[in-house]
C-alpha cells in the first residue's frame, strides 16, 4: 500500500516508518521541516498536519493516512498540537475524498479494573496530563468523524525502547495489564501492532489499546 505518515521522525514515527517499509509497503514521511539526518527509513516531505489544505494536498495518490504526531512532553503546547493534528487529518481526508485513517493515541482515556479512566488516577504525572486530556479530546473529534475509517491506537502506559518481538495483545477501552501487574509495551512492538491495523482494515471506527 501507499501510507503517508505524519510524524514519521519521532520516536515511535521512526519505527512505525520502518515496521512498514520492512514489509514492501511504499511509505512517505511528513515532517514540519522535511530535515535530513534523521536516521528515516522513508523519504520525507514537508507539511503541516494542522493545515487540512496541506494534509488532503499531500494525501493525493495514496491509500492510507497514519500519524504519530504528538508533542514534545513539557516543551510544546500539548492541546493545540494534538487537536490541530485532529482537525488537520480529518478536515484533509474529508477534501481528498481518502476515508482510511490511522492514529497514534494516548492511554490517559483507558479504563482501568476499578472502572475508572487512567487520567484519573491520583498518582497519574503531572507532566503527562495535558497531554492525556487533550488526547481524550481528539479521540472524542475522530469518534465523530463516522464518514472516515479511523483507527485509533492506544498504547499501554508505559512505552519505551525494546526490542521487537511481534507479540502483543488487543483490547479496546480497556488497560491491558499483565500477570504481573505491569501495563507495557516496547516501541517496536507498537509499530508492529500499528502497521497490521493498517494491513488488516479491521477495527474501524473504533479505539484499541496495545500491550504485553
Amino acid at each position: 500500500m501507499k501510507v503517508l505518515l505524519f510524524g514519521a521522525t519521532g520516536n515511535i514515527g521512526r519505527a512505525i516508518a520502518a515496521e512498514l517499509a520492512a514489509r514492501g509497503h511504499e511509505v512517505t514521511g511528513v515532517t514540519r521541516s522535511a530535515g535530513v539526518g534523521t536516521g528515516s527509513a522513508v523519504p520525507l516531505v514537508a507539511g503541516d498536519v494542522a493545515d487540512a489544505e496541506q494534509v488532503a494536498e499531500l494525501a493525493q495518490g495514496h491509500d492510507v493516512v497514519a500519524s504519530a504526531v504528538g508533542p514534545r512532553i513539557g516543551a510544546d503546547d500539548d492541546r493545540t498540537i494534538i487537536l490541530g493534528a485532529a482537525d488537520g487529518l480529518i478536515g484533509g481526508l474529508r477534501k481528498a475524498g481518502l476515508r482510511r485513517l490511522v492514529v497514534l493515541g494516548g492511554a490517559g482515556s483507558l479504563r482501568a479494573a476499578d472502572g475508572t479512566r487512567v487520567v484519573d488516577d491520583p498518582h497519574f504525572p503531572e507532566l503527562w496530563k495535558a497531554n492525556a486530556l487533550a488526547q481524550i479530546e481528539a479521540l472524542d473529534r475522530y469518534r465523530a468523524a463516522d464518514d472516515l475509517d479511523w483507527t485509533y491506537i492506544s498504547p499501554a502506559k508505559l512505552i519505551e525502547p525494546g526490542e521487537r518481538t511481534g507479540v502483543y495483545r488487543l483490547s479496546g477501552d480497556d488497560l491491558l495489564v499483565d500477570a504481573e501487574g505491569r501495563t507495557r509495551i516496547s516501541i517496536p512492538d507498537y509499530a508492529v501492532a500499528f502497521a497490521d491495523q493498517i494491513e488488516g482494515g479491521q477495527a474501524l471506527r473504533t479505539r484499541v489499546s496495545v500491550a504485553y
